[in-house]
């Protein structure tokens, strides 16, 4: 339930917000690595929800907020540790859109930004372990857990008349956990999964990987990987050997590599990934076009309401203190309240600044649930004539 703000805000409002102050944001993302082209349109749509709030003067009696970028690299957890230190010592950020894979998320978060009292919110970190890690209060993520994908995966799969199938995944956390998750939910539903079995990103060569799925066989094959590395390694060696004729793609394997480097390949194939409908993600399409950035990129809207969500806690709690507005993001993210879509940020700042609730609704229609996650709704896409189309919503 939230909690009302009403004439307490507007109290702490003047206590805590004497002078406009330049707020540095850091933006936590993998600009190299696995999946680095989806990287510009992440942080582009954080940045987007920035330049909005800066371009109102309605923060913190005019405060502006300015974007600060760090490459996690999404795999190498010591880089990205290294980044985020950088981040909130040299740069001193008050907040941090990021991580963008579980694993080095996890291991930012514990190391730097716990020790340092920084927010962090992730627009696309999925694993099931970070929903009950410890994180004081600080770590909150716009994308549903992979626990929820592994259920959603399982209910595509099933409809689309395939009960057996084998699963690779990358050798991480977030590979691991989400396929660890589906194989439960699928053979809770009555499936088979022949085989799940981790493959290392980075070779030259994955005949052998292809050869165990081939052997273990099945209607068609899960790969939970990464689009710019091994999953599209696999990939490539499960259709040049005719291995499997049917893909399953999930979250991590669905962007513009696919149609690029597959596109009528893979013509049949399908899966899903978070996303939402409606019009705040009209709105935001429409400001991202307008910002010169693809909004359909996956996350981008994740990451435009991750950072939108941090500078609306800070207006809520008067400053721009992490001990003190990390209290207020499940207030602003969710009902009662005054609704909120892209484009409407200086709105919400002023309603905020009058003592006044609001419900951030978003790109993603945004809804925390738990310990700070989205409740997640998810996009069903399929291959035809070598594009990427949406089935539908679930």
């Amino acid at each position: 339930m939230k909690k009302l703000l009403l004439a307490t805000a507007a109290t702490a409002l003047v206590a805590g917000a004497a002078q406009a102050e330049e707020i540095k944001m850091g933006i936590s993302l993998g600009f190299t690595g696995p999946l680095e082209s989806m990287s510009p349109a992440m942080a582009a749509g954080a940045e987007l929800a920035m330049k909005e709030v800066s371009d109102s003067g309605k923060l913190l009696d005019g405060s502006t907020v300015t974007p600060v970028r760090a490459d996690s690299t999404c795999i190498d957890a010591a880089a990205a540790t290294a980044g985020v230190e950088r981040l909130i010592t040299s740069d001193g950020v008050k907040g941090i859109v990021g991580g963008m894979c579980s694993g080095e998320t996890t291991a930012s978060l514990q190391n730097v930004a716990m020790p340092n009292g920084i927010v962090m919110i992730s627009p696309s970190a999925t694993a099931p372990a970070l929903s009950t890690m410890e994180d004081n209060g600080l770590f909150f993520r716009t994308s549903p857990s992979d626990a929820r994908q592994g259920v959603v995966m399982t209910e595509i799969i099933m409809e689309h008349g395939i009960n057996e199938v084998a699963v690779t995944y990358t050798n991480n956390d977030y590979g691991k956990g989400l396929a660890d998750s589906f194989q439960a939910a699928f053979e809770a539903a009555g499936g088979k999964v022949t085989i799940n079995t981790a493959h290392d990103d980075g070779k030259a060569d994955y005949s052998a990987e292809v050869g165990a799925l081939a052997a273990a066989g099945g209607q068609a094959l899960v790969i939970a990987g990464y689009v710019d590395q091994g999953g599209s390694g696999i990939l490539r060696g499960a259709i040049d050997s005719g291995a499997f004729e049917t893909f399953v793609f999930p979250d991590g394997m669905v962007g513009g590599a696919l149609e690029t480097n597959f596109g009528p390949e893979l013509t049949g194939s399908f899966g899903q990934l978070p996303s939402s409908e409606g019009e705040g993600k009209d709105k935001f399409l429409e400001l991202a076009t307008a910002a010169g950035f693809d909004g359909t990129g996956v996350y981008s809207g994740e990451a435009y309401d991750a950072a939108a969500l941090i500078m609306l806690a800070m207006q809520a709690a008067g400053t721009s203190d992490p001990a003190a507005y990390k209290e207020k993001i499940m207030d602003v993210a969710n009902a009662p309240g005054e609704p909120i879509l892209p484009g409407e940020l200086g709105k919400a700042l002023e309603l905020l600044a009058a003592g006044t609730d609001i419900d951030y609704v978003g790109a993603t229609s945004v809804e925390l649930i738990g310990a700070g996650e989205s409740a997640g709704t998810f996009r069903e896409i399929e291959f035809k004539d070598g594009k990427i189309e949406t089935v539908k919503y679930r």
